[in-house]
């Protein structure tokens, strides 16, 4: 898995299509679709998963923190076996860094901001790879299995 986050309007979306190109099934929160659960409907080798603070403040909305963290991991796992299972396979994580600058007031932002840092770091520690995106240049925080950063 490859998990790239970054500031929002930063490049992320330009840099994974840059990097990886337009085969395979691109779900985007931030045009409404959902997360498929099955992956009989992915198409190619390549899973793009974009927007997931989205999609993470959506489970905000009806699950206490510690349950949307469980769903989260839950969903990761099932991804990464999905990948795991062909080594041509490619999961590929993009999440717009919510967590810096000022803390929310509203309750229900704070938590969505909580939730979002654990899962980000949850997905750092299984991803095979990490960057992060600024004004469209990478920064590689994580490179498993060279032995390289």
């Amino acid at each position: 898995m490859h998990f790239i986050t970054g500031g929002a309007f930063n490049g992320k979306r330009a840099w994974v299509k840059e990097n990886y190109g337009l085969s395979g099934t691109w779900l985007s929160a931030y045009q409404d679709h959902h997360m498929i659960a099955e992956s009989n409907q992915i198409e190619g080798n390549l899973l793009v998963l974009e927007g997931i603070e989205v999609w993470l403040k959506n489970l905000t909305k009806s699950q206490d923190p510690y349950r949307c963290r469980e769903i989260w991991n839950s969903t990761m796992n099932d991804w990464l076996f999905w990948e795991k299972t062909d080594s041509n396979r490619k999961l590929v994580v993009i999440g717009t860094d919510i967590t810096k600058g000022i803390v929310p007031l509203e309750k229900e932002n704070r938590l969505w901001r909580d939730v979002t840092g654990w899962a980000y770091q949850d997905l750092a520690a299984k991803a095979d790879t990490v960057d992060v995106i600024w004004y469209g240049l990478n920064q590689t925080i994580k490179k498993t299995g060279d032995g390289k950063l």
